[in-house]
């Protein structure tokens, strides 16, 4: 019986934010590897990439989120310390939908607590307020210091020892947004309409001048206020009769707006525009090249299956000696090894030179995204590939393709049903994907591959036939007995 596969919407859903914050050795980070520690880090294990582990995806009942630990600064003198303690809580204000501030249990209530807490009383969004490293009742008596504060609720915990996690998870995810795009039809075709498109980058590489200069006209600049920029602004675009959506241009500020701002937490606004968005146009800074930031950004649009255009932005103030466009291309796909099949254009938002190119790039990247490939194109490609590479024994076996199946678009993802998933080595994976994309035309385009295990129909044949006939020898005998008065 021939096995049943679905095909998967391409339109991702926002997933929700919940930033942690607090004072240095709250617990911020136990808290952070115990809810996101056992699933893969944005950043974890792509080449070429700086491991960063303050952002992560977690999931507490099925509900998935993105995780931000704001922690791991201890400045000196203390009036540092309190500055910037007061620039985490406001800038993760801005960027969460929900807000937990961990308070230590073991240290007790500390002024720069109440300072965290003035700041966060009137913000209109959830917020959560937990004494971390509860786990005696000599410390749970310190609990009660905290009311001292004024708040109506508190949470005890222990990060390390999960207790008190449960109640305090639950509240946090009912609190979340509702998920987006779960009103939609399960039959409706999730790929009508046009693509949302995200522009993101580093602070001051010219996000905006370029969102302008597409759509013509002069945004509205949002103040950088906390609180004001939580309602994304998407503006319609349309290049060449194709409409397009620019997904969280509030988001997007001119230089002189952004004030005090770390590089941690524009990451994290890039991260939630790559969420809401189908392909990025990545910014990249011509004089300064590709960055640990930029590398940690489109990692997590690679993880996340996403089409993306690179642009080098600002090529006519980069230096002489570095104008040679096929020896920065090696460079900057040297540091993006990851994103080897990504378009590589060079531009001049200011100017508007090679706007052109990009926006052929990003209808190339289009198209191939949302490819569907006839099932048997698909397999007569991947027989060429196993019978010209084959993969290494599995445990003296030798790895069978049986057949394979489009399931999804936006990414195209594939489903190969084979003897034994685990003899396809990563190594292998990617040897499919890169020859698949040349042979099926989806060069500009991230591939998926999911494994499938199917035994092997015809030794199950075989197995089949020896036991009907080991059962028909045993009748046969039998009916000879009773033939001979042989009693059974």
């Amino acid at each position: 019986m021939a096995e049943t596969v679905q095909m998967e919407s391409p339109r991702p859903r926002r997933l929700p934010v919940l930033a942690v914050v607090g004072r240095p050795n709250a617990g911020k980070s136990t808290l952070f590897n115990r809810l996101a520690g056992r699933r893969k880090a944005i950043v974890d294990d792509l080449p070429g990439v700086t491991r960063d582990r303050n952002y992560g995806e977690a999931e507490w009942y099925g509900r998935r989120f993105l995780l931000i630990d704001t922690g791991g600064f201890e400045p000196d003198p203390e009036t540092e310390l309190k500055r910037h303690i007061q620039q985490q809580s406001r800038l993760a204000i801005e960027e969460a939908d929900v807000i937990l501030y961990l308070f230590d249990g073991k240290a007790g209530l500390n002024p720069l607590d109440r300072d965290a807490v003035g700041l966060l009383r009137p913000v209109p969004k959830p917020v959560f307020f937990a004494v971390n490293k509860i786990d005696t009742q000599t410390r749970e008596s310190r609990l009660y210091e905290f009311y001292a504060l004024g708040l109506q609720e508190i949470f005890a915990l222990s990060a390390e020892h999960g207790l008190g996690l449960s109640e305090l998870m639950d509240r946090i995810v009912n609190s979340f947004p509702a998920p987006s795009g779960e009103e939609a039809p399960e039959d409706e075709d999730s790929s009508a309409g046009p693509m949302s498109l995200a522009v993101i980058g580093k602070p001051n590489v010219g996000k905006s001048t370029l969102v302008n200069r597409l759509l013509g006209y002069e945004r509205s600049v949002v103040d950088a206020l906390p609180g004001t920029t939580r309602d994304a602004v998407d503006s319609p675009l349309i290049w060449r009769g194709q409409p397009y959506t620019l997904v969280d241009t509030a988001g997007i500020r001119r230089k002189a707006r952004i004030v005090d701002r770390i590089e941690r937490y524009s990451v994290v606004r890039s991260l939630g525009s790559v969420e809401r968005a189908d392909m990025i146009i990545h910014l990249l800074d011509a004089v300064e090249g590709v960055t640990d930031q930029d590398a940690q950004i489109l990692a997590y649009a690679c993880q996340r299956g996403k089409g993306v255009v690179l642009a080098v932005n600002k090529w006519d103030l980069a230096p002489q000696e570095h104008k040679k466009v096929k020896s920065y291309a090696e460079r900057v796909y040297r540091k993006l090894s990851f994103l080897d099949f990504a378009p590589l254009v060079f531009i001049s938002a200011r100017t508007g030179h090679g706007l052109g190119r990009m926006m052929e790039a990003v209808e190339r990247v289009a198209g191939a995204y949302q490819s569907r490939i006839q099932t048997s194109k698909l397999n007569q490609a991947l027989r060429r590939l196993f019978q010209a590479h084959a993969p290494a024994l599995q445990q003296g076996r030798q790895v069978k393709f049986f057949y394979a199946t489009q399931t999804g678009f936006g990414p195209p993802t594939f489903t190969l049903f084979v003897n034994s998933p685990k003899g396809l080595t990563p190594d292998y994976q990617r040897y499919l994907v890169h020859q698949l994309r040349a042979a099926l035309g989806l060069e500009s385009s991230p591939i998926r591959l999911t494994l499938r295990a199917r035994r092997d129909e015809r030794k199950k044949g075989s197995r089949v036939k020896r036991v009907k006939g080991q059962r028909d020898d045993h009748e046969s005998r039998a009916r000879t007995r009773r033939g001979r008065g042989i009693k059974q």
